[in-house]
C-alpha cells in the first residue's frame, strides 16, 4: 500500500446541515423583502404596494413605465433608488409625497391634457431618468380643468 492510499479514507467527510442553510436563506429573502416594502412605504409608495398587494386597483399593475415617465420621480433614499408615481394624483396626495420624502414643492402649473382627470398631476419636474434627493425642489403639472 502507498502512502496515498493510507491517507485516502481517513478525512471526515463535510457534514452540511441542508435544511438549517435553506431557512437562513429563506429568512435572509424575507427581511430583504421587508427592507423594500418598508423603504417604498416611507418613500411614499405604499398606496400603491397596498394597491398592488390587496389586489385593488388593476391600473396600478397595467401601468408602463414609459407611459408614466412624465409622471415618476426617482427618489433617492439612502443610495436606494425608489420611483414614485405621480400620475392620477391630486395636489392634495402629491403634496403628501413630497413631504414623505422631504422634497420641496415648487412651481405648480395647468396644463390643457387630453383625458385626464381635472387636477390630476400630468408631470413631475424633475422626472425620470433624473434622480431627486431630500431638499431638492419638485415642480407639478396639473391637469387643467
Amino acid at each position: 500500500m502507498n502512502a496515498m492510499s493510507r491517507y485516502a479514507n481517513s478525512a471526515e467527510a463535510p457534514d452540511f446541515d441542508a435544511p438549517r442553510i435553506v431557512r437562513r436563506t429563506r429568512r435572509r429573502r424575507a427581511v430583504g423583502i421587508g427592507a423594500v416594502a418598508a423603504a417604498l412605504l416611507v418613500a411614499g409608495g405604499g398606496t400603491a404596494l397596498a394597491t398592488s398587494v390587496a389586489g385593488g386597483s388593476h391600473s396600478a399593475a397595467s401601468r408602463t413605465v414609459t407611459k408614466s415617465d412624465a409622471t415618476t420621480l426617482l427618489f433617492d433614499d439612502h443610495g436606494v433608488t425608489v420611483p414614485i408615481d405621480f400620475s392620477r394624483l391630486d395636489l392634495v396626495l402629491a403634496k403628501e409625497a413630497l413631504l414623505k420624502t422631504q422634497t420641496k414643492l415648487g412651481t405648480v402649473t395647468k396644463k390643457a391634457v387630453k383625458n385626464c382627470k381635472p387636477g390630476s398631476v400630468v408631470g413631475v419636474d424633475p422626472h425620470t431618468p433624473k434622480i431627486v434627493k431630500s431638499g431638492d425642489t419638485v415642480n407639478l403639472t396639473l391637469c387643467a380643468d
